[in-house]
């Protein structure tokens, strides 16, 4: 088997085990996290690839779809609910920052190894900062959707 097909096989199992750590009275706040986010990276996801912008050689139902389920439709997600249910949202403006840079860093990071040691995403029109402002994005526009969500609790 394939280096890739073992880090897609990874990803779920890593992914997987982050949600079994969410605590129970915060799994709602998770779900919708979850949701939102799956709909943000459907439509820029399809965009995006569609546009020709990144490629994704080695994916899951290759067939149906030329994003990478993998991530667009669980980890990214799984991810979002996490930095979403552990948000420190009693701390200062600057550890919200941090918080923010640090998951979208590191999520950059990642991608930028796989690219450049994988097949798994390809960069054709597309730079490691600007997959550092979408992540961003993404994290902000979910968190202040689920804020605005759970306004009234």
């Amino acid at each position: 088997m394939r280096m890739e097909w073992w880090i897609l096989i990874s990803v779920f199992a890593i992914a997987t085990s982050i949600l079994v750590f969410i605590p129970k009275n915060k799994m709602r706040l998770a779900v919708v996290a979850f949701l939102a986010t799956q709909v943000i990276t459907f439509l820029i996801g399809l965009v995006v690839v569609e546009l020709g912008l990144l490629a994704y050689p080695v994916r899951l139902f290759a067939s149906v779809n030329r994003t990478s389920f993998t991530y667009e439709y669980y980890a990214f997600p799984v991810v979002c609910a996490a930095f979403n249910v552990w948000y420190p949202h009693n701390q200062g403006k600057t550890i919200q920052l941090g918080y923010y840079v640090g998951f979208v860093s590191i999520l950059t990071a990642i991608e930028v190894i796989i690219e450049k040691y994988t097949d798994l995403i390809e960069y054709i029109h597309w730079e490691w900062y600007i997959t550092w402002v979408t992540i961003g994005i993404a994290l902000f526009v979910v968190h202040q959707f689920c804020k605005w969500f759970f306004a009234k609790e």
